[in-house]
């Protein structure tokens, strides 16, 4: 028996996170997939829990070696998903959660049409913009960016197979378990 491989994707800060963070309290017999990135690391963050953290050459050289199942470029760092350790899990026959953004999420639906595509949507844009806010990890004009980014990812929602309205973290992750526990 293979496993299967679940998207969750959506704009930045709908709460994809916080989302995948209680569907893994719920359910175990899953495997999160952590992604690389140029990045530093930020404070409180470790190597190989939160990303495998690479130096652009280094990405560089896997990336021409072909070892990633998708590659997106965000705010000047690249990131990617290794595609080894999903097709390992994957053939074990463990369900493999992948939380992307959306130009990667479009990647593996062309790579892997079998996978199961999640759409977080927030329930508002002022929902959205304030959550950005609230973070205070950046100033209004990236908030601002990250917002009309959104309109842009929101509008590729019918792409999904499926789309949860994060209004209410215990609702919207029990929705999600839903999708997980569907064959």
């Amino acid at each position: 028996m293979t496993g299967r491989v679940f998207v969750v994707a959506g704009p930045s800060g709908v709460g994809k996170g916080t989302l995948v963070r209680r569907l893994f309290q719920l359910r175990d017999q899953l495997w999160l997939s952590v992604s690389a990135t140029t990045r530093a690391p930020r404070p409180g963050e470790t190597e190989g829990i939160e990303y495998f953290f690479l130096t652009p050459e280094r990405f560089a050289e896997l990336r021409d070696e072909g070892s990633f199942l998708e590659l997106a470029e965000f705010a000047g760092n690249s990131y990617g998903t290794l595609s080894g350790p999903v097709a390992e899990h994957v053939a074990a026959g463990e369900d493999v959660v992948l939380e992307i953004e959306l130009q990667g999420a479009r990647q593996i639906k062309q790579r892997l049409p079998e996978a199961v595509m999640v759409f977080i949507a927030p329930p508002s844009r002022a929902e959205l913009q304030r959550r950005l806010s609230d973070r205070g990890t950046e100033d209004a004009a990236a908030v601002e960016r990250r917002l009309a980014a959104a309109e842009h990812e929101m509008a590729a929602a019918e792409e999904f197979d499926a789309v949860i309205v994060n209004a209410d973290v215990e609702q919207a992750a029990n929705q999600l378990l839903a999708l997980t526990l569907n064959p």
